[in-house]
């Protein structure tokens, strides 16, 4: 069995166990080492929960309980843990807010719970030992590992030594003091909530440069040291900048010591994921499916899950109609549109993500498993929404009996092409590939399987990390197999690697303002002041050309321009040139200039495309990169007639479709058309 299959499996069965068997039942320890948060076996664990705050608002919306009522607070709290695990929810795990309810001074106004003026100490102390510690025990003796965050939410702004620092170092100083919970090996601290800006070495409030992030190290490595000198070794869970989006630069500067993780939240619309509102007609997403999504989790996740475990604290997602959850999204199809099923592949591919639901508990603890039987859903049942996909992921962590496999088979980002014989692809891009299984649930199931690839021309397109990489232009065939349970299958696909695709779901007509492409007649309308083109998450090299050709198939009626970014956002700086009326422009990639002054880095483009005026239609006759704009995108080359001369081959787009083949067999198999092979001009007819 695969090793991190069994350890969800034991994982889950164990605290499933002590849930079920024998409440109080002393639970394993957990420390860090390395990346992977572990028991005292050695055996790595993940935690699946949801989160508790303990505030009358919070406690459904102030209908339950109120006026500090201590006992009737504890008695609907601990209510709430009974009524989840008895649903049949298999957590292991309990996020615990210590409101500001219960420590700021009753009747001050604040502006938020940013807004610490109204924090009282001595309250806190009171309550902490009243409230909060008797949560986090009552939810042990569950069987449930607890992490406890401060009251209230970070300051738009902070810094280092500023107000609310000496805030918080004096809330865990006196935390980190209070035996019965260090002394308590299952309980955790979240050391802050939703940092959003730091300030920067010069005086400026930021997220995401080398200077804040050298100095959220700063700030929190001072909690840090202070708790250890305190005598409390729990494991703490850091979080990062932007709301707890920004993680990379802890990858340069951790935070130093032992049991040391990171705390990090994840909502539609984050990381490039997808945000999908109902009230869109026919549906709408903002992101880019799952390449979008895994590419942001690459830059901001992945950095610090190389050293360290990571802890999603806040996490959830319903379609709107609900009115039900933070995340406003749909779990969707793994590899292709939606949030919920592609968080799930990358943190299970990840493979030392904790996660939890932040939806209301009490909507977990009134789940009654029942499927919807006449296809209208409630936020229980739709599998489209976190609770319903949550609720079978977790039993499958926890190695629950779910229904049987009903069809299992290899899928291709994005979803839909799995039994595509040929399939464009945009040079620089990935294209993920995952063993899927349905149960019948109406939600997917990763399945641990065996892919085996081989690559014809690896110059072209490289496997590495279950993910197809479009290195350069061309085209070249892969051929998979995979075994799953003692079943084999087996799949041969051409790819198409090109930079300039015209290809409805990759040529986007509205990165900015809405417009429309037509991928059978070519067609392209912006919105107003509209852009439409491409995207490349992980960055367009065009190091080996200095021209791109762009020629339209009538002349520009609507002040086109073509504008290429080398930063990932619209919002930056573009090189740009106008076709002012006419059908041709060439943009020297050597000597473009950004409209801020700056020289274009063609090593990394990021986007490229059209702007118009908006509300004209055109169409685009080709695009290409190349060395030598007058031979249309065909570079100069000389010819050699020795037949074992490794030459390019070279369609008549500029595009390398092989590359370093030997020249007697270079064009066997082209499709029909015409090369340029070894500098010289060939037909291929079929």
């Amino acid at each position: 069995m695969n090793r991190i299959k069994y350890i969800f499996m034991l994982v889950g069965l164990l605290v499933a166990f002590k849930v079920s068997a024998w409440p109080g039942m002393e639970m394993p320890k957990l420390h860090i080492e390395g990346r992977y948060l572990l028991d005292e076996n050695g055996n790595e664990v993940l935690l699946h929960g949801f989160g508790q705050t303990y505030s009358p608002w919070f406690n459904e919306q102030g209908s339950k309980w109120s006026n500090y009522d201590v006992s009737a607070c504890l008695k609907y709290n601990k209510g709430i843990i009974d009524g989840v695990v008895n649903a049949g929810w298999k957590v292991n795990y309990v996020r615990m807010h210590m409101d500001p309810y219960w420590s700021n001074t009753p009747g001050v106004s604040t502006t938020g719970e940013n807004d610490i003026s109204a924090f009282d100490f001595n309250r806190f102390r009171t309550y902490l030992t009243q409230v909060f510690i008797p949560m986090a025990e009552y939810a042990i003796s569950k069987g449930l590992y607890v992490v406890m965050r401060p009251p209230g939410v970070c300051p738009h702004d902070i810094a280092v030594n500023d107000a609310y620092h000496k805030y918080l170092l004096r809330v865990w100083g006196y935390i980190s003091t209070q035996r019965r919970l260090t002394n308590n090996p299952h309980i955790m601290f979240e050391l802050a909530n939703e940092p959003v800006n730091i300030m920067d070495t010069d005086g400026q409030y930021r997220s995401n440069t080398d200077g804040c992030n050298k100095n959220l190290t700063q700030f929190f490595q001072q909690i840090v040291d202070l708790m250890r000198d305190n005598g409390c070794n729990n494991i703490l869970w850091v979080p990062g900048t932007g709301y707890q989006s920004q993680y990379a630069g802890f990858a340069k500067y951790p935070v130093k010591g032992d049991n040391i993780g990171y705390a990090v939240h994840v909502y539609p619309g984050w990381y490039g994921s997808d945000a999908i509102e109902p009230s869109h007609e026919l549906g709408g997403s903002y992101g880019g499916g799952y390449e979008s999504f895994a590419a942001g989790w690459k830059a901001q996740i992945e950095p610090c899950a190389a050293f360290a475990p990571i802890l999603v604290t806040e996490m959830d997602w319903l379609p709107s109609v609900y009115e039900a959850s933070w995340g406003k999204s749909i779990t969707g199809k793994m590899l292709g549109a939606g949030f919920g099923a592609n968080f799930k592949l990358l943190a299970d591919r990840t493979g030392n993500v904790s996660w939890m639901l932040f939806t209301g508990p009490e909507l977990m603890k009134n789940f009654d498993g029942k499927a919807s039987t006449n296809g209208k859903y409630t936020m229980y049942n739709d599998p489209d929404g976190c609770i319903w996909s949550g609720y079978h992921w977790y039993k499958e962590y926890a190695g629950d009996q779910l229904p049987d496999v009903r069809n299992v088979d290899l899928y291709l980002s994005p979803r839909g092409d799995a039994s595509v014989g040929e399939k464009t692809i945009l040079t620089g891009s990935n294209v993920a590939a995952a063993i899927i299984a349905d149960r019948g649930l109406g939600i997917d199931f990763n399945v641990t399987g065996d892919i085996d690839v081989t690559v014809d021309n690896s110059d072209i397109i490289e496997w590495d990390d279950a993910k197809f990489k479009a290195l350069r232009p061309g085209k070249t065939t892969v051929h998979m197999s995979y075994t799953i349970d003692g079943k084999t299958g087996t799949r041969d696909i051409t790819f198409n690697s090109t930079p300039f695709p015209f290809k409805s779901g990759i040529f986007n007509p509205s990165i900015y303002s809405s417009g429309t492409f037509n991928e059978s007649t070519g067609i392209i309308t912006t919105g107003q002041w509209g852009f439409a083109g491409w995207q490349y998450a992980n960055g367009l090299d065009l190091s080996d050309y200095r021209y791109i050709v762009c020629e339209l198939d009538a002349p520009d009626n609507c002040g086109i321009s073509f504008r290429m970014y080398d930063e990932n956002s619209y919002w930056t700086s573009p090189a740009m040139t106008n076709f002012n009326g006419g059908k041709r422009v060439v943009m020297d990639l050597t000597t473009a200039k950004k409209d801020n002054g700056n020289a274009l880095n063609r090593s990394h483009i990021y986007i490229a495309g059209f702007w118009t005026t908006g509300g004209q239609q055109f169409k685009v006759k080709s695009i290409y990169p190349t060395n030598n704009p007058d031979q249309s995108g065909i570079d100069e080359v000389t010819a050699d007639n020795e037949s074992d001369t490794l030459v390019d081959v070279v369609n008549m787009q500029g595009i390398v479709v092989r590359h370093a083949v030997e020249a007697a067999t270079a064009a066997d198999g082209l499709p029909a058309g015409m090369y340029i092979i070894g500098g010289k001009k060939i037909i291929v007819r079929n």
